[in-house]
């Protein structure tokens, strides 16, 4: 299943994106505020997320449950994301609401 996804997951805790042509809307439990990853970098995704696959793809999106059994099986504290835009960022959800909660980690991981 993962093969047709638009992202790589790497290790315990790295979402990789790969395809331009998909945003990735990152879901950590209820709970959390939600992250869209662009080819440009990330922002806070604050739409109704999509109903079903069809409709995250209608609208350009793959959604990622990070809890599922397919990516992390559990919620993360920490997360890191490799964006297209040549960045590794760190988004760190015991920080929420402050500037450290999503920062760049690395400045070009290529």
């Amino acid at each position: 299943m993962s093969q047709d996804r638009s992202f790589i997951k790497s290790g315990r805790n790295t979402i990789i994106h790969k395809d331009r042509k998909l945003d990735l809307v990152i879901v950590n439990g209820e709970e959390h505020p939600r992250i869209k990853v662009t080819a440009n970098g990330l922002e806070p995704f604050k739409e109704e997320l999509p109903k079903n696959r069809r409709d995250a793809k209608e609208r350009y999106l793959d959604v990622v449950y990070i809890t599922s059994a397919d990516v992390f099986s559990e919620e993360k504290q920490l997360l890191f994301i490799q964006s297209l835009d040549g960045r590794e960022y760190k988004v760190d959800y015991s920080k929420v609401g402050t500037k450290l909660f999503v920062r760049i980690h690395q400045d070009s991981y290529l």
